[in-house]
């Protein structure tokens, strides 16, 4: 017998590979089978965060934008060696890493202790604002809350003749825009009057605007209705009831008319307000809850076709768990402004609790409730007026379209049950 033929055959070396070929395909099989439920639970746990998830931001979103530019770039230097070296401190330093780590573990900065407390104190997670969507206005600044202060003016700022409440700005660099096509009510346009379908309200109704108190202040507060944002709500409501649309305006001053006001109850004392209006009228849906911003000027102010406006930023609770629906109104206001009057929105924002919120700004009352800001500190009666009218008009239009899709509706439901036949099969 052929020695080598028969080691060239032996039985147990091709016993112990075929051994060690099962052993492999079984890890290799386990780890597929592994690989298979994790993406099965990750995607099952996907679709329930997205049902119970209560912010306006996939989580996966909200840490990739926590990431800094340094780390990706360090992460891809590792596999392509002739990218360029960056001068700063590494990202993927100790450090840094465990800071990110602590920080996605346990939502806290070691960087910054504010966030250890943000949570339970009531203004110290306030700034905390995400983009939903962008405007034309420009997104390179957050909205700015405002913060209680006094009623007295701050000093004065010089006049040079006429009312310094409807002086005109002087215009930015982009005023030879061309103008854009208005939208004025219509002579023949259908009234809906006999019922207010629409309210216009105030939680902080003491934001003013300094051009109205002929002041210079960071923080003007007023108790005067014609000089803080009920002069804005005033313009809405009354280009609504033009336009045929029962509007009911709320000019309540909470801290002159509650006991022991404290401007952190804002939210709760506005809420009355809206369940008491909507317990009287049963077919308001829509609310809107009128404030301003409080930046400069500069940051709050787009000029079109020689004309100068308050611009616009739209609000949204990130604690409403049905935010979805809230800024799907919001967006056919935004989209409207951008069709017509590009610049005048600063976008969609979403906000957390912080002082003075309960969170959702009270829109899971309705799913047809969103919070605007109009304007900001330096904002003047006639630019305020400009916005509000193409503000009401983007509303007004909205109002109509569903009003007349749900009125056809109801015409053809009514057809079909008079006739007793089904529509016919496209």
């Amino acid at each position: 017998m052929n020695r080598k033929w028969f080691h060239l055959w032996n039985i147990g070396r091709l016993r112990s590979k075929a051994l060690d070929a099962l052993a492999l395909g079984r890890t290799m099989l386990l780890l597929a089978c592994g690989s298979l439920v994790f993406f099965i639970l990750l995607g099952t746990g996907g679709m329930a965060g997205e049902k119970l998830d209560n912010s306006p931001l996939p989580s996966m979103k909200g840490l990739a934008a926590s990431l800094s530019g340094g780390l990706f770039k360090e992460i891809l230097g590792m596999e392509v060696p002739h990218l360029p070296k960056t001068t700063e401190a590494s990202a993927l330093s100790g450090g840094k890493v465990t800071s990110f780590v602590f920080q996605l573990l346990t939502s806290v900065n070691p960087g910054d202790p504010k966030s250890l407390l943000s949570r339970e104190v009531p203004g110290m997670a306030a700034d905390d604002a995400v983009l939903l969507r962008k405007g034309s206005g420009g997104v390179e600044g957050a909205p700015v809350d405002y913060h209680p202060g006094t009623d007295e003016l701050a000093t004065p700022a010089p006049t040079s003749g006429g009312s310094g409440g409807t002086q005109e700005s002087p215009l930015p660099e982009n005023s030879d825009a061309p103008a854009p096509s208005s939208a004025p009510a219509k002579d023949t346009e259908p009234s809906d009057t006999d019922m207010k379908r629409i309210m216009i309200y105030h939680s902080h109704p003491r934001e003013a605007y300094n051009p109205l108190l002929s002041a210079k202040s960071d923080n003007p507060s007023s108790a005067d209705p014609s000089k803080n944002v009920m002069l804005v709500g005033s313009f809405i409501a009354q280009r609504l009831e033009k336009r045929g649309i029962g509007t009911l305006h709320s000019e309540v001053d909470y801290a002159t008319n509650v006991a022991d006001y404290n401007w952190n109850f804002s939210y709760k004392y506005s809420r009355v307000t809206v369940k008491t209006a909507m317990t009287e009228n049963e077919e308001m849906t829509e609310l809107i809850d009128i404030h301003r911003d409080s930046q400069r000027h500069d940051k709050t102010t787009t000029v079109i076709g020689g004309k100068s406006y308050a611009q616009v930023y739209f609000i949204l609770g990130r604690s409403n768990k049905d935010w979805k629906k809230n800024e799907e109104f919001a967006n056919k206001i935004h989209q409207l402004l951008e069709k017509r009057y590009p610049g005048v929105s600063r976008g969609i924002w979403g906000k957390s609790s912080g002082k003075g919120n309960n969170g959702e700004y009270n829109q899971s009352i309705s799913p047809n409730s969103v919070l605007i800001e109009v304007g900001g500190i330096d904002s003047t009666e006639a630019e305020l007026k400009a916005t509000s009218d193409v503000l009401a008009d983007a509303i007004a239009d909205l109002y109509w379209s569903s009003h007349k899709a749900e009125k056809a509706n109801a015409e053809a439901g009514t057809a079909n049950s008079g006739t007793g036949t089904e529509p016919a099969a496209q």
